[in-house]
């Protein structure tokens, strides 16, 4: 069951389904890496009656019994959901780079593309992202593939994440 508080900006509804703190495991790879698994926290939040979700993601490197290895991947920003189920999303990363997404919302499903990403002169060459969330059976899931590298986009990371806490605790 979703839980819709009754201050979230109706902008937001069509989004309301990602509000809490979700956890789990998912793997990772790239040709310019080896293969990893690694367990993450996602959270979104809201302030009341503002048109816009809170976002922020932690991950760990994970061996292979899921004992954990060292601190990963960071990134905080914002979802921003536009009229016609378009949907803007901000996300800074402390590896020197931010990214504009655009995409497209549907019942329980979200697909982002990059429509711009700008980097520090320090940060690895990362060119493009496209990612996909969805619920599924209760479950977050989600897809990214990246073009960085040198290489095509191609896929990177994939997840599944559990809710862990709701929507009525999403408030920042």
């Amino acid at each position: 069951m979703i839980e819709i508080p009754d201050d979230l900006h109706p902008a937001c509804l069509p989004i309301a389904w990602l509000l809490g703190r979700w956890e789990g495991a998912g793997l990772g790879d790239y040709p310019t890496i080896e293969a990893f698994r690694f367990g993450q926290e996602v959270e979104f939040g809201y302030v009341p009656d503002k048109p816009f979700l809170t976002y922020r993601s932690r991950s760990w490197i994970l061996d292979d019994d899921g004992n954990l290895v060292r601190p990963a991947a960071r990134e905080t920003g914002y979802w921003r959901p536009q009229e016609n189920d378009e949907i803007e999303v901000l996300l800074t990363h402390p590896t020197g780079f931010v990214e504009i997404y655009i995409g497209q919302t549907e019942p329980a499903r979200v697909e982002l593309a990059t429509r711009g990403v700008l980097k520090t002169e320090t940060a690895k060459d990362y060119r493009t992202g496209h990612r996909l969330y969805g619920l599924v059976d209760g479950a977050l899931m989600y897809v990214y593939e990246m073009s960085a590298m040198g290489h095509e986009l191609q896929p990177h990371l994939s997840a599944e994440l559990k809710r862990v806490a709701g929507a009525s605790e999403a408030r920042d």
